[in-house]
């Protein structure tokens, strides 16, 4: 098993800047004020015009204050790849990239999440800093905090998975990684996206996501809430409706991540998203009636042509130039925390870039990262008779085959990285120096493919999509893609079945000793593979060292323990109507009604693990089988039991609490998970902490959470479906 590398000790940050601090010359520079007066003073130095452009996201130059910049960043800062326009903004820069959103989540790894996030920001940091370079942003569009609740939609790619638990860890690890935690400056500010509801391309700019309140606390607004407490403080509005109005200027905007959940910085509009309110919502007739409600739900940025909707609505008295004041407050409040206000040599970060001046996507450690968190992220969907990992001393032919094994592809949200390892060229690298032969075959043509598979001791076959949806880089008409079984941003998928899969079977025909690769944004109802096949792999696509990880698998120098984090249908008419939010209709592990191809949270090792010894504890210490409920209200509980490594491999478990409330309509819900390293032979006590809150449901009736009175049933487990130890807890009046 490869040692974690912590990100921020790849760098040698030097924290002190040098050279003495600048006297600020305003009121807002002066960092023993109180972050509110340092605001107030500096919204009343500024223009009309100042502030107009504010809500472009531009600083105020006249008075010293350099804008943040701001950029996408869901698997690596994005300064590059599909959809980098570099007319406007410039050439290319390479970044590192890692797994996509999808990988990162099938890691289950809060801590390598957060390992992530913090290289993340300090690459952006060293972008912004660094006299040679002065690109990228501060402000980073990340993390997607939307539930995956459909496989077929298109930006599956981007999400974390579709349990709101589970992706609200996540969330809140990237933000506290992109963030940092220093209590007065950020490292760069965690912009998450898209509130709220966005799991639907085609129709997203009309559509609208129609739900009850209860699963807009219990499940789409969750990760959200996680984020903020996380201490984001910057969001951008879904291009949807929910409940019939867009979320460009829904209410809940104001009334409750501002009002309830005190949520006080950024609210971005979506690219293009405040037109559309005129053009596709058809909810106004002029721009500026638009521009009036966007100011009053407490927009503080657009993200496309608004400056004479703007100036106009207020030259016509629907605005007054005060209205927006407030908002602007909101984006000076994240400009504040990322020090673009002050030239503070308590600021920790203003010298990255600047004192340590190695460009990090260069660094070896950055690549030994990058190759950590791919590993961590592959999972194991089959292995019969142990036909992984594959053994180098019986091995000495091996065919490489499919339309992925010699390339790595860009996805639409992609940075451009500085090298690329496919699985072809990983796998040669980890047979290198032995005598084990490798052929290549990208397909069929002329039996190339079964010819090598023939001649192999075993044939891997690397398939799966190609992110922009169109095949040899050439980039599909926009909601538009070549293969019905693909999608991206703006284009759902028409089928989850996998094309390839006629090659797989092929290739199967000629060797039985097949070994599928699925390297692939979303899930796919490979059944035939599934029953056929004796190994099956998952990886996502886009990683700069994902040859690397999945040669490392295939031949044993990392252990899998990735998870699934959807459910893989096995057939597409097993899943509800694409428009419909209601996920109670048979959606998610939660509510499905039909036997899925893979569970959630699934995935294999090659070692194995017994559990023993569930014990459910107060967090005081108190054991307890029975507690009254209003007991329960500063009470949080500790679930212990035994982990073991009985099988012939060192090995990452994947240990799952999830809980049967009463009365619930879900069959289970996850609240607990830790991944945690276990040599062969030794056992580990598990500890994970399940809070009250999250035993709580919501009541349509009271409007709020509530503990529900009865049984609640513990379920521990490797997986949705895999549970191996149970207790019970009472709840009484």
């Amino acid at each position: 098993m490869r040692k974690h590398i912590h990100a921020l000790a790849i760098f040698g940050i030097v924290l002190l800047p040098l050279g003495a601090q600048k006297l600020p010359s305003y009121p807002f520079q002066n960092t023993k004020l109180a972050p509110e007066k340092r605001i107030e003073n500096l919204v009343s130095l500024m223009t009309f015009d100042e502030k107009i452009a504010s809500f472009g996201g531009a600083g105020v130059p006249r008075l010293g204050v350099r804008g943040a910049g701001s950029v996408e960043a869901i698997h690596g800062v994005v300064l590059g790849g599909p959809a980098w326009d570099e007319k406007h903004r410039g050439p290319k820069q390479h970044t590192t990239v890692f797994p996509q959103g999808y990988g990162l989540g099938e890691t289950w790894d809060s801590n390598i999440m957060q390992q992530v996030a913090e290289y993340m920001s300090y690459e952006a940091r060293f972008l912004f800093q660094n006299p040679n370079y002065k690109k990228a942003g501060l402000i980073l569009w990340a993390p997607n905090a939307d539930l995956g609740r459909d496989i077929r939609w298109g930006r599956t790619e981007e999400c974390f998975g579709e349990d709101a638990f589970l992706i609200g860890e996540l969330t809140a690890a990237m933000v506290r990684g992109l963030q940092g935690n220093n209590p007065n400056y950020w490292r760069t500010a965690s912009l998450m996206k898209h509130f709220l509801a966005n799991s639907n391309e085609f129709g997203r700019a009309e559509t609208s996501s129609d739900f009850d309140a209860a699963l807009f606390r219990e499940y789409y607004a969750y990760p959200f809430w996680r984020g903020m407490q996380a201490g984001s403080n910057a969001l951008m509005t879904a291009y949807n409706a929910y409940n019939g109005i867009p979320c460009t200027y829904h209410p809940v905007l104001k009334d409750i991540l501002q009002k309830e959940w005190k949520f006080d910085g950024i609210i971005l509009t979506d690219g293009g998203a405040f037109q559309q309110l005129k053009n596709t919502h058809k909810k106004f007739d002029n721009l500026e009636d638009a521009a009036k409600a966007c100011i009053h739900a407490g927009t503080t940025r657009f993200l496309d042509d608004y400056k004479s909707a703007l100036i106009n609505a207020i030259k016509n008295g629907l605005l007054t130039e005060k209205d927006l004041e407030p908002n602007i407050k909101g984006n000076l409040r994240v400009m504040l925390k990322l020090g673009m206000l002050d030239n503070s040599d308590k600021n920790p970060y203003s010298n990255i870039g600047i004192t340590d001046t190695v460009a990090p996507w260069t660094k070896t450690e950055t690549k030994a990262l990058v190759r950590l968190v791919a590993n961590k992220s592959v999972v194991l969907l089959k292995n019969e008779k142990q036909t992984l990992p594959l053994n180098k001393q019986k091995i000495k032919r091996i065919a490489v085959i499919g339309n992925r094994a010699d390339e790595v592809i860009e996805d639409w949200y992609s940075g451009t990285p500085a090298y690329k390892v496919s699985a072809l060229q990983g796998i040669k690298n980890a047979v290198a120096g032995t005598d084990i032969e490798v052929r290549y075959a990208r397909t069929d043509r002329m039996d190339e493919a079964t010819r090598a598979a023939a001649w192999a001791d075993v044939a891997i076959v690397c398939v799966g999509n190609e992110p922009t949806c169109s095949p040899d880089w050439g980039v599909a008409p926009w909601g538009k893609s070549v293969i019905a079984g693909e999608g991206r941003e703006d284009v759902d998928r028409a089928a989850i079945t996998l094309e390839q899969e006629d090659l797989v079977k092929l290739v199967y025909k000629a060797n039985p000793n097949t070994v599928l690769t699925l390297i692939s944004s979303f899930p796919y109802s490979i059944n035939w593979s599934n029953e056929h096949l004796p190994a099956i792999l998952h990886i996502t696509q886009s990683c700069q060292e994902l040859g690397n990880a999945v040669a490392d698998v295939l031949f044993g120098n990392f252990n899998p323990a990735g998870r699934t984090t959807q459910t893989w249908a096995s057939s597409i008419d097993h899943l509800p109507a694409m428009l419909d939010y209601d996920i109670r209709n048979g959606r998610t592990y939660m509510y499905a009604k039909e036997k899925p191809l893979y569970p959630f949270g699934y995935g294999l090792s090659y070692t194995t693990f017994v559990y023993r010894d569930l014990e459910i504890s107060a967090s005081t210490g108190s054991a307890t089988k029975k507690i009254e409920k209003k007991k329960l209200e500063n009470q949080d509980f500790i679930v212990k039991l035994k982990v073991e490594n009985t099988g012939n491999y060192d090995g990452e478990e994947v240990v799952q609490v999830y809980v049967k409330l009463p009365g619930d309509k879900a069959t289970k819900r996850l609240k607990g998970f830790k991944r945690i390293s276990i040599a062969k032979g030794e056992t580990k006590i598990i500890e994970i902490e399940i809070k009250t809150e999250d035993l709580k449901l919501w009541n349509l009736t009271t409007n709020k959470f509530e503990i529900p009175q009865g049984d609640i049933e513990f379920q521990v487990g490797s997986s949705s479906e895999d549970i191996r130890l149970r207790k019970m807890l009472s709840i009484s009046l």
